[in-house]
């Protein structure tokens, strides 16, 4: 069977229907799980103290909230190459559960730079492409709300979503770009000496799970109401043309 058999959205809302009952239970359970552990069962970091178990929230929502944007990218991608409802509607589903995870990313990332830094906020190539980022969030739901015609509405937030991808690849490896800025390097890396200690690894890598499947639940739930809003939508027309 093919992947793009699921671009049928009678296909998809039978699949997704299935599946979200699962996916839902998985994601309130590692992220309880993760969040959970991570507060109330990992020491204090000896540099920072209680202060960097923030990281819990933190790294999962930035980390999610980057993954938001590609997410975005291939369902425009698609929709530009492939023309498919579907792919477009999905992309437009992730776009709200994308910005309130990249607020929460700004705002846990302000307290958290706080005590550190002594500022809340600092012109920090990361910081700053992900204020960026967030505010190509904003952009890109105000202009599907802006354009009453869903393909051309589809068409042009494709692209903005392809000009974005620069700030979302920006937010996630200015540190690797520029030595200069006060934020860390990555707590999560293929090299093992920039890993954070197993004590507090094990806890984080169950929250971004979590966090993860916590936005493929909401994702598919918002694609499912499109879906249902398009139908609603087609109907109508149809009435007052009848």
């Amino acid at each position: 069977m093919s992947l793009w058999e699921y671009a049928n959205p009678a296909r998809f809302m039978r699949l997704t229907e299935r599946m979200l009952p699962v996916l839902g239970a998985l994601a309130v359970l590692t992220v309880l799980m993760g969040v959970i552990w991570g507060f109330f069962f990992t020491p204090d970091d000896y540099k920072q103290g209680s202060t960097a178990k923030i990281l819990y929230i933190h790294v999962p929502s930035a980390t999610m909230a980057v993954s938001a944007w590609f997410m975005m990218l291939a369902g425009s991608l698609i929709w530009l190459v492939r023309r498919h409802h579907v792919s477009a509607l999905a992309a437009k589903a992730a776009a709200p559960v994308g910005m309130v995870l990249t607020l929460i990313g700004l705002v846990t990332g302000a307290i958290w730079g706080q005590p550190m830094w002594g500022t809340w906020w600092a012109w920090d190539p990361r910081l700053t492409s992900f204020l960026i980022l967030f505010l190509f969030y904003l952009g890109y739901i105000a202009l599907w709300e802006a354009i009453e015609d869903p393909d051309t509405a589809a068409d042009l937030t494709s692209v903005l979503c392809i000009v974005g991808s620069v700030f979302a690849v920006l937010s996630r490896y200015a540190v690797n770009f520029w030595n200069q800025g006060l934020h860390q390097g990555a707590s999560l890396s293929l090299d093992e000496k920039e890993n954070v200690s197993d004590v507090f690894w094990i806890p984080l890598v169950i929250a971004i799970v979590g966090f993860g499947l916590m936005f493929a639940t909401l994702v598919l739930v918002r694609t499912r109401t499109e879906i249902r809003l398009r139908r609603a939508s087609a109907l109508m027309s149809r009435q007052r043309r009848a």
